[in-house]
């Protein structure tokens, strides 16, 4: 399984959206990386600034996002969807972004329930639920 570092991860997103910008050729995960991130544009001056990035910290009590968890997120979604697992999360996902008019914001959405799914797994010790997390979506993209 590939686990990369968090100094490894930052370095990727930030390269993605320098190669980006230099119009360099992309891989295909970098291309949909700095497709993410030029939708936030919020996080760029995080993304241009390699080395600080990886010095950064994000503490979860100063209230500001960390913008490469939230671009993780995007990207983990987007995986998700295109092999569609678990299965039915591509339906469900692409029924909340007609919804919602907007798949940037049904990814958002779904974030939420990925979060809370993976907090529950970690703080409970049980495995990750794909069937909870796949019904709360299908629930979200469905009501009224």
């Amino acid at each position: 399984m590939f686990t990369p570092s968090p100094a490894e991860v930052r370095r990727f997103f930030c390269r993605a959206w320098a190669k980006r910008r230099a119009g360099q050729p992309m891989q295909p995960i970098e291309t949909l990386a700095a497709d993410w991130i030029a939708e936030h544009p919020e996080y760029h001056a995080d993304f241009a600034d390699e080395a600080s990035a990886i010095a950064r910290a994000y503490p979860e009590l100063d209230g500001q996002a960390n913008p490469f968890l939230h671009l993780a997120m995007h990207l983990s979604i987007s995986e998700q969807c295109s092999i569609d697992q678990p299965r039915g999360i591509r339906h469900a996902v692409e029924q909340l972004a007609s919804r919602q008019g907007d798949l940037h914001r049904a990814h958002h959405e779904v974030m939420a329930f990925l979060g809370q799914m993976l907090a529950d797994a970690q703080s409970s010790g049980r495995p990750f639920d794909g069937d909870a997390y796949l019904d709360a979506i299908q629930r979200r993209a469905t009501r009224d």
